[in-house]
Formats: C-alpha cells, structure tokens, sequence
C-alpha cells in the first residue's frame, strides 16, 4: 500500500452536504478502491480539507478521487507520499 494525500476544495453544493454520515461514505468509498482513510482534516485558507489515504496504487488513486469527486461534489487534488525516512533512503 502506498499513502497519498487528498486535497478537497468544497462546492457550494458540498457545503450542504457536510455530515458525518457523509464522512462515512467517503470511508466506505475508499475501501471499494481497496484502501484505508488514515486520517482526515478540516483546514483553513485555499484547501477546505485533507485526506490520508492508504491505496493499492496509482491507479486506484486516480479512480478514488475522480469517484470522490462524483459523489460528492468535491475537487480533489491527490498526492503520493513518503515518509522522510524513505524520502531519505532514496535520495541516499
């Protein structure tokens, strides 16, 4: 698995829709790709909120956050990310 992050900007229609209910069909959408949310933020500024996602791949990266997307009228933007100690190891 590898863990990438979610970056969410809110449409005036997602406004309307924030619940927890929600919160848990976006778990249960990212387990249908065949991850695992990690954690997930509320921000301020430009990003309304980030998701930490463990996922199969690429692939099913690009797949979850176009569904996500769908469903919930929300844009993502999706990152892969290491840690610094990989970050370290491959740069070493």
């Amino acid at each position: 698995m590898a863990t990438y992050l979610m970056f969410g900007k809110y449409t005036l229609e997602a406004l309307k829709g924030i619940s927890a209910k929600r919160t848990g069909e976006a778990q249960a959408l990212i387990k249908q790709h065949g991850g695992e949310m990690k954690a997930a933020y509320a921000l301020l500024g430009d990003t309304d909120l980030v998701l930490i996602v463990d996922l199969p791949d690429n692939g099913q990266a690009m797949k979850l956050s176009a569904a996500m997307a769908q469903k919930f009228s929300i844009a993502f933007t999706t990152a892969p990310a290491v840690s610094v100690e990989e970050f370290d190891k491959l740069m070493g």
